[in-house]
């Protein structure tokens, strides 16, 4: 096989708007990286006979294939001058463990030279948009702390992503890229086979066995100790993988690595101890409720396994690996990207508890914290997607709509389920009711485990005091008066044994409990009933009854984008709604207003075009352009203004 081959490869034509903007910097790049008077001493070192090391700003290591080279991070970039030595006549990649300028501040030089560089997927926006990042990095009030300030100060054209899990393709060669986060949130390690040797190219995960090069890289926010438990967790993954070579970014070369891996791995243990009561995220355990039935109450959300006599398991959610790990990843996120997820909990089941594939994984409810591992089942697994039925719109196109936690990548739906449903999976019967109040999108799973009626029943409710339930109120969550009401009497109807929560341990419910907490939730109505000027209560609880959709929208200039502009009528009278889009000065809509009417209860909605000039340009290719733009209402002949938005993610055309 000759060439690059991975899965999500560049377009011809963007990797030529790359290259045309590489030519417009080559001749500052080539003085600032390749004249500086600043140089690494060190010239290529042989590990074995294709793998090489030059010790620059970084470890940069080549491997070679006949007269092709392809490199783990770039340093400087001095390593191009020893090419020819070597008898490399082409750098066909650059592949990136991190963002960290050490290991890439010579990649102006790289694009001079129209190498193609690959990065981390979750550090994408601190290699393309590294000046956007500088404009917006808050430095006064400084409580987030983490080590993004070594990030790159121009933008670098990023030819391909190195996606968790997944397998990078270069000539015969794979590169299994397994994630490690510690030393920044979104690093990686990449696996492969050298010389008939397992090696691993472990960024700064590792420095000698049982060293770091640094600890402040662990520190992401004020005070806090996180990269330290993701550095155990991403040390382990990597021991479980049995390298027989490691290749840090700086230090020598480690054969033999699992001693080293192990000892840093109980040093770091000991230091989170040191600071921490919790448990690390890799030291978590899981809890059998019944012999079928196992909760992972410590995990981000409480997810549950289903295992039946076939090994095969039924997950109900699979979100972050810890609360930990979650607020780790949601501030590293780029706007335009979603949460990273790292796999967790697998090995357990596996070796404790039987499990043997992973067969269906259903959703309490719409939130990223409870499913935020769902697309990973599905991709390295398999696993079959069922969720209530007013979720699957949500999940399947998640830039629709702007509701509170929704995760930023698409989960392709296999069954929907209604409302009072009963349906098998294995030896189980589950029935799934509507359960709103914590969100609309939310349904309690009713059945019997081992003789014990369980109710899972996600956010609606939670262990509070002695003897008591708590829920929590988010009102972007489409919540109305009566939700919670309504859950909790489905809830008495079944009179489970257990609840099984979206957080915290399963626990014992009497009728008493039930009854008391439908009585406070009357007395939320009421609350809403005194608070609300409108005596429509509902519309003072609804931030998005009129809402444009798809709320993010992705368009290219000289495309016409298809909008919904849609009434949810709250009120106890038909209403009559006006609408006008206000764009930027050359967008134009068709038609230019539209009237919509919605009957008590509805939700009705009338399209609308929006026409992007093809000469309109906004930040610039590749930078991830966001225009917002707004509805202008009138209803009932009243004049409401501008209570509606969107935004719209402007890119190039990709061919």
């Amino acid at each position: 096989m000759s060439g690059s081959h991975h899965h999500h490869p560049v377009s011809r034509r963007g990797f030529m708007q790359g290259a045309l903007a590489s030519s417009q910097v080559s001749a500052a790049a080539e003085v600032q990286n390749d004249n500086t008077p600043f140089k690494p001493s060190a010239h290529p070192r042989a590990i074995s006979e294709n793998l090489f090391v030059l010790e620059d700003t970084c470890n940069v290591y080549l491997i070679r294939d006949g007269s092709h080279g392809l490199l783990i991070d770039f340093g400087s970039g001095a390593i191009l001058r020893h090419l020819g030595d070597l008898g490399i006549s082409k750098i066909d990649y650059i592949l990136h463990t991190h963002f960290h300028r050490d290991q890439a501040q010579g990649d102006p030089l790289a694009v001079a030279r129209r190498i193609p560089i690959a990065v981390p997927a979750h550090e994408r926006h601190l290699f393309q948009n590294a000046e956007n990042f500088w404009r917006n990095r808050r430095v006064f009030e400084l409580y987030d702390v983490k080590n993004d300030f070594f990030s790159l100060t121009q933008n670098v054209p990023v030819s391909a992503l190195l996606r968790d899990y997944e397998i990078f393709r270069w000539r015969n060669r794979e590169f299994f890229i397994q994630p490690t986060p510690g030393h920044t949130v979104g690093s990686i390690s990449l696996i492969t086979q050298v010389d008939g040797r397992k090696v691993v190219f472990s960024g700064d995960l590792m420095h000698s066995p049982g060293k770091v090069q640094t600890l402040h890289d662990l520190q992401y926010y004020y005070a806090e100790h996180e990269g330290v438990d993701l550095s155990v967790y991403s040390l382990r993954e990597l021991i479980a993988a049995t390298p027989d070579l490691l290749c840090p970014s700086h230090g020598a070369e480690v054969h033999d690595p699992i001693p080293g891996m192990t000892a840093l791995a109980a040093k770091l243990h000991d230091w989170w101890h040191f600071w921490h009561v919790s448990p690390l995220t890799s030291d978590q355990q899981s809890l059998a409720v019944t012999p079928h039935l196992i909760a992972h109450p410590q995990a981000t959300s409480t997810f549950y396994a289903i295992v039946s006599d076939s090994g095969k398991a039924l997950f109900i959610d699979y979100g972050s690996a810890s609360w930990n790990f979650f607020q780790a990843f949601i501030p590293a996120t780029e706007t335009f990207g979603r949460m990273r997820f790292v796999e967790h909990s697998l090995g357990g089941l596996r070796s404790r508890h039987g499990l043997k594939t992973i067969d269906v994984a259903i959703p309490t409810h719409m939130h990223d914290d409870h499913l935020n591992g769902f697309p990973h089942l599905a991709r390295r697994y398999g696993t079959k997607i069922w969720c209530y039925e007013n979720m699957v719109d949500i999940l399947q196109n998640p830039r629709g709509r702007n509701l509170g936690c929704i995760l930023g990548e698409a989960i392709r739906v296999d069954r929907p389920l209604a409302n009072r449903e009963t349906f098998r999976w294995e030896e189980f019967e589950f029935t799934a009711i509507y359960a709103p109040g914590h969100t609309k999108y939310q349904m309690t799973l009713m059945t019997t485990i081992d003789g014990k009626r369980i109710a899972f029943t996600g956010d609606a409710f939670m262990a509070g005091g002695a003897d008591e339930l708590r829920h929590n109120l988010i009102y972007r969550n489409e919540v109305k008066s009566g939700d919670h009401l309504l859950s909790i009497r489905n809830i008495l109807d079944f009179e489970p044994h257990l609840i099984a929560p979206g957080h915290g341990q399963p626990f014992d419910l009497s009728r008493k409990m039930s009854e008391a907490f439908a009585a406070k939730m009357i007395r939320q109505d009421e609350f809403f009933k005194d608070l609300i000027s409108d005596p429509d209560t509902d519309v003072g609880l609804d931030p998005g009854w009129a809402h444009l959709y798809p709320y993010q929208a992705l368009a290219s200039p000289g495309q016409t984008k298809q909008f919904e502009f849609r009434v949810r009528n709250l009120r106890r009278t038909p209403i009559n709604v006006q609408m006008m889009l206000v764009l930027p000065k050359t967008w134009r809509s068709s038609p230019s207003k539209v009237r919509v009417r919605a009957l008590p209860g509805e939700t009705a909605s009338v399209t609308v075009g929006i026409t992007i000039p093809a000469a309109w340009r906004g930040a610039g290719p590749g930078a991830g352009s966001r225009v917002a733009i707004a509805a202008d209402v009138m209803m009932d002949g009243k004049y409401l203004g501008q209570i509606a938005e969107a935004v719209v993610d402007v890119r190039e055309k990709q061919t």
